[in-house]
């Protein structure tokens, strides 16, 4: 059926406040999504922070240290699109350089259009946006969040329904 998802292109990500449902667009970044299933089927993510939140804007996590300065070492090369950064979107986080993006990732809270076309979307939020609004945000210009909140678990749909 068509209208059935693609549970091998949908993560669960279970937070404080509940699950939250993320479609993956390996239409938009195949390399992008094939490396976040494979750190997420590695448990990478599980235990993390949202070390950086900003409200009204976004949410960051995927940093092992915890602080932002971190990754799981393999650097990716940009897959930008067209696709805008809309509530939900699910993005990958960089530094300058557009080929340094690793394990660190955003949700967007809002419609954030200074993003598109510069940073490598690879999932919309489908459920539990709701759960996503309630992270704790962090405080000051650069969002650090003190006692963050963590990533529980993050798994791919079709490893939690097959079990």
């Amino acid at each position: 059926m068509a209208d059935q998802p693609d549970l091998e292109n949908r993560l669960y990500l279970e937070i404080e406040g509940g699950r939250v449902v993320i479609d993956l667009r390996p239409d938009l970044a195949p390399n992008h999504v094939a490396r976040i299933k494979e750190l997420v089927r590695e448990e990478f993510y599980n235990g993390i922070v949202f070390h950086r939140v900003i409200a009204g804007f976004m949410a960051q996590t995927g940093c092992p240290k915890g602080e932002g300065t971190g990754g799981s070492g393999k650097k990716l090369k940009a897959e930008f699109s067209k696709e805008p950064h809309i509530r939900g979107t699910c993005s990958m986080a960089r530094a300058a350089d557009p080929n340094s993006g690793d394990s660190q990732w955003f949700i967007c809270f809002a419609t954030t259009p200074h993003l598109d076309g510069q940073y490598t979307v690879w999932g919309q939020v489908v459920d539990g946006m709701d759960h996503v609004d309630a992270i704790k945000k962090g405080t000051g210009g650069n969002g650090a969040v003190k006692d963050p909140d963590r990533i529980i678990t993050l798994r791919v749909a079709a490893d939690v329904e097959a079990a």
